[in-house]
């Protein structure tokens, strides 16, 4: 199947998450109190209206009434604000619409912030302390269990007033790489006066105790003496992140890796010449498995990887290769449609939770408010992957699983040994896809398992059966058996709508398809008549009632609810024992 191309372009607009970085807003013109406010003013009414009118749906998490609410909070104290405190007013305001693509820029608040002297970071589902005062570089490594007395649960929902996110290990991604600005921790009520802020530490032995930060402006910041945890590695893993868009190397005589962390193409190396190395290299070598490594995606245009795609196909069909995805809490965007993409050609994914969504707002546009300067990007449609893909159906905003959960463990970080790739290469056995046996039924999914209960006849089509299959598909064979077979016409203009949820009564119509295209002689095996949910509104009662009958549908299922995966695969099993 790998001959056939063609492209997946699902955002249409290049987007990257740093672009935010890049936007410093001006301080606001007039250095009168009345003057300034009305500045202020004119900016939050800009900022809505053009966050009502661009957005594809401002209200779908929030009602408008909280937003009025909010905005009117945010007036109240236009003329009393310090100009940090009014930036993140604004984006509190954008953070309602639970979008992690459309926010504020916030960059310039570092201008007038001050800094504690910490990092954190997440390992083994808790917090570590990952850097501090050279000092105190014995507490490091130490997991943080509340700040100000705030267990951490806690502090992440005082953040999350500010934080654009539309799941929560968006949250703490957002979270963590702000972790040490006094302002948000003051805005949020995490800290006031002039009050430390105190980290509630619990060392390896379970002891605890306190380390009390004060906040210096950014050139004090920069005069500390710092140790980070990543000083006391043993080693740093050859799979670590590295500063390509991607790259590719063998990791032993049996498997083959590539990462991929920037969905743009790289001006050096062409996403094309890229693909032929790879191809050169699988030539070359007898490689039973390629990872590709997402974990550090954040986006950009999905259609790069196309290339890649189509000769990991080609491999997949011709020479049994083992393709696996690797995701973690970096995959984010145009990242996650391509992950989705690869668990839609058969490839397990592995690793950890990521903050991007499966489904989500996104393909960003830019505006700027006319008296500070501040820029906002805004997300001008709904990409809904639970209904382009098999692989995402059931899913929706929230964070993409992998099939196989393998977090970094913080002893093998220290080792400097990556504890994904390394798990992966010694129980490749051990990799399969999730079952998901509750997850919805897609039309695709149940033609592929007809095509199994058939047999799975040998395949040799010239062109796509269906003219809304992107190519990729691990049910491609299944697809092109049913249109030949007249099992499945598709839905009009000769689209299959493969992603599509099952109605028991498409059940039934393809059931009865399958029998006719195999030639069995199956006996009635009751007869009942089928309930009436079974019938109402139905189309072909006709082969509802024969799939009854033949006892290819399940007695007992509630039929006002549409059928699961494992309640298609008991169906096709009927139909196998039928044959």
């Amino acid at each position: 199947m790998g001959k056939f191309k063609k492209l997946l372009y699902l955002t249409g607009v290049f987007f990257l998450a740093s672009a935010l970085a890049l936007s410093a807003g001006a301080e606001f013109a007039g250095s009168e109190t009345g003057a300034r406010t009305e500045a202020r003013q004119a900016d939050l009414d800009y900022l809505y209206t053009n966050l009502k009118e661009r957005h594809p749906d401002i209200y779908a998490n929030t009602p408008e009434s909280a937003f009025l609410t909010r905005k009117a909070e945010i007036e109240s104290r236009l003329d009393t604000d310090s100009n940090a405190a009014y930036i993140l007013d604004l984006q509190s305001l954008v953070a309602l619409i639970e979008d992690s693509h459309t926010q504020l820029s916030i960059s310039s608040i570092a201008e007038e912030s001050r800094f504690y002297p910490f990092a954190l970071n997440w390992f083994d589902g808790q917090w570590i302390l990952s850097a501090a005062e050279t000092a105190r570089q014995d507490l490091i490594g130490a997991q943080v269990t509340a700040i100000n007395g705030l267990p951490m649960a806690q502090v992440l929902q005082r953040f999350s007033i500010i934080s654009s996110a539309d799941n929560q290990v968006k949250l703490r991604r957002d979270f963590r790489q702000s972790c040490n600005a006094e302002e948000l921790y003051r805005y949020t009520g995490v800290v006031s006066g002039d009050a430390p802020l105190i980290l509630t530490l619990r060392d390896s032995a379970g002891q605890e105790k306190d380390l009390a930060l004060n906040a210096t402006d950014s050139a004090g910041l920069n005069q500390l003496s710092v140790a980070k945890l990543s000083d006391a590695r043993k080693s740093t893993p050859k799979t670590a992140q590295n500063s390509t868009y991607y790259s590719a190397m063998a990791l032993d005589g049996n498997a083959y890796y590539i990462q991929y962390n920037k969905c743009a193409e790289d001006p050096e190396l062409p996403m094309e010449t890229f693909c032929a190395r790879i191809q050169a290299a699988l030539d070359a070598g007898r490689y039973q498995r390629v990872l590709v490594d997402l974990r550090n995606n954040g986006g950009g245009s999905d259609g790069v990887i196309v290339p890649l795609l189509m000769l990991l196909r080609e491999e997949l069909d011709t020479t049994g290769l083992q393709v696996t995805a690797l995701v973690g809490e970096g995959t984010f965007s145009s990242g996650i449609i391509n992950a989705v993409e690869l668990q839609e050609m058969g490839c397990v994914l592995a690793g950890e939770a990521t903050s991007g969504s499966v489904d989500h707002f996104g393909a960003v546009n830019v505006f700027q408010l006319p008296n500070s300067g501040l820029k906002a990007q805004v997300s001008s449609k709904y990409i809904a992957l639970s209904g382009i893909f098999d692989a995402a159906a059931g899913k929706g905003v929230e964070p993409l699983i992998p099939d196989v959960v393998i977090p970094q463990t913080l002893k093998d970080y220290m080792d400097g040994r990556d504890t994904c790739v390394e798990k992966l290469l010694a129980d490749p056995a051990g990799i399969k896809p999730e079952n998901r046996a509750s997850a919805p039924l897609t039309r695709s999914r149940f033609i592929a398992m007809l095509y199994d209960a058939a047999g799975s006849p040998k395949q040799t089509p010239e062109q796509l059966p269906f003219s809304d299959l992107f190519g990729i598909e691990w049910y491609l064979p299944a697809l092109s058996w049913a249109k030949d077979s007249a099992v499945a016409a598709g839905t009009g203009s000769d689209a299959f709508s493969g992603a599509r949820i099952m109605t028991w009564q498409e059940a039934a119509v393809f059931l009865v398809r399958t029998v006719q295209a195999i030639n069995p002689a199956p006996e009635d095996m009751t007869g009942s008549t089928p309930p009436e949910a079974l019938l109402a509104g139905a189309w072909d009662e006709e082969a509802i009632r024969s799939a009854w009958k033949w006892g290819l549908l399940p007695l007992n299922a509630d039929f006002t609810v549409p059928p699961t995966r494992a309640q298609g695969e008991a169906m096709a099993e009927a139909l196998h024992q039928a044959k």
